[in-house]
């Protein structure tokens, strides 16, 4: 990158510039940005530093680089240009939130079944995120980028509760801290109810796995070795005994796409309604009693429900727990079920 451009980058938006030290030689390059003093102060967290890099935001040595893995030596000169905050391209929608929490900082919604977290593919508008642009306004602009402004964890379409947006650059940058560290030295409860097919033989456990894209059908997940997949692990209790189903609580150590509900197929207990992952257990809604049978097929998706979230608040350390009861079609579910035993 010449000099030229480097001036390019400043009339765009700030630049930041280091010079490597000693004791920071051998370090990757999107680690020793994010333990820089000055991109800390500006909230900029480490999977934003690294999609600046692969967006060609960062020079070494006066070169562009897309590497966020590049190894640094004594002397490198690194910059990193941070653009100015871009409008979310997603349009406003006047979509009824149903909001359980709500301050400067961030927002917690209970989400309906239907309702998709962020635009994709097939999924252009009508979203979470159209209806955050349009009750935030534009507090929410820019802030965790401009395809999912706010957004820092979701839950599948299908799948009902609990689920917090940042509406600050700072409030992102420590719910996304606390989200990546998943409870294990952080504060942060995720706990959901899950109605599955047969009855586990033990009162608890957790399953442990390595979860990756399946080999055939790329819009599942699936149980992979480790070289293909990320660790993923799920902590079980099982409530209740419906003789042909159960009711679990699954609490999240790690948050991988569809985590849940691989794990309880990868045990044998999928969950009750799931036809990408259960669909081999339809034939056990014929062993149900009338009203449990049409609770099942009332219900049109995954029997789960994220029913906990707890977390210290990311601006004033409050620490903050809110529980969604099951909505009426689990709540159904749930009482057909127990009427069947």
């Amino acid at each position: 990158m010449t000099s030229n451009e480097m001036q390019q980058m400043d009339a765009v938006g700030e630049t930041f510039r280091f010079v490597v030290e000693e004791e920071a030689g051998g370090q990757r390059l999107d680690r020793f940005l994010a333990e820089r003093r000055e991109l800390v102060e500006a909230h900029l967290s480490r999977s934003r530093i690294k999609a600046l890099i692969e967006d060609g935001r960062v020079a070494l040595r006066g070169a562009a680089t897309r590497d966020p893995s590049k190894k640094l030596a004594e002397g490198d000169t690194v910059a990193l240009e941070v653009p100015r905050p871009a409008p979310a391209e997603p349009k406003a929608e006047d979509i009824a939130l149903n909001i359980v929490y709500e301050d400067a900082h961030l927002i917690v919604i209970d989400k309906p079944a239907g309702l998709v977290v962020h635009p994709a593919s097939g999924h252009e508008s009508g979203t979470l995120v159209n209806a955050l642009i349009a009750h935030c306004g534009e507090s929410l602009s820019g802030v965790g980028g401009v395809k999912k402004p706010g957004i820092v964890h979701r839950i599948d379409k299908d799948t009902t509760g609990l689920l917090v947006a940042a509406k600050t650059d700072a409030a992102h940058h420590g719910l996304s801290a606390l989200f990546a560290d998943h409870g294990r030295t952080l504060s942060l409860t995720r706990e959901y109810l899950a109605f599955v097919w047969g009855v586990p033989d033990r009162a608890h456990g957790a399953i442990e796995t390595f979860l990756g894209r399946h080999g055939v059908q790329r819009e599942r997940m699936a149980v992979v070795p480790e070289s293909r997949g990320r660790e993923a692990i799920t902590h079980w209790e099982k409530l209740a005994d419906y003789g042909v189903a159960s009711l679990i609580r699954c609490q999240l150590e790690t948050g991988r796409t569809h985590q849940i509900r691989v794990h309880l197929a990868h045990i044998g207990h999928p969950l009750i309604g799931d036809a990408t992952y259960g669909a081999g257990f339809k034939t056990k809604t014929a062993k149900l009693p009338d009203a449990a049978r049409a609770a099942v097929g009332a219900l049109g998706r995954q029997a789960l429900h994220a029913a906990t979230l707890g977390f210290k608040h990311p601006i004033t350390g409050e620490e903050m727990l809110f529980e969604s009861e099951l909505p009426p079609d689990l709540a159904a579910l749930m009482a057909a079920l127990e009427g069947a035993r």
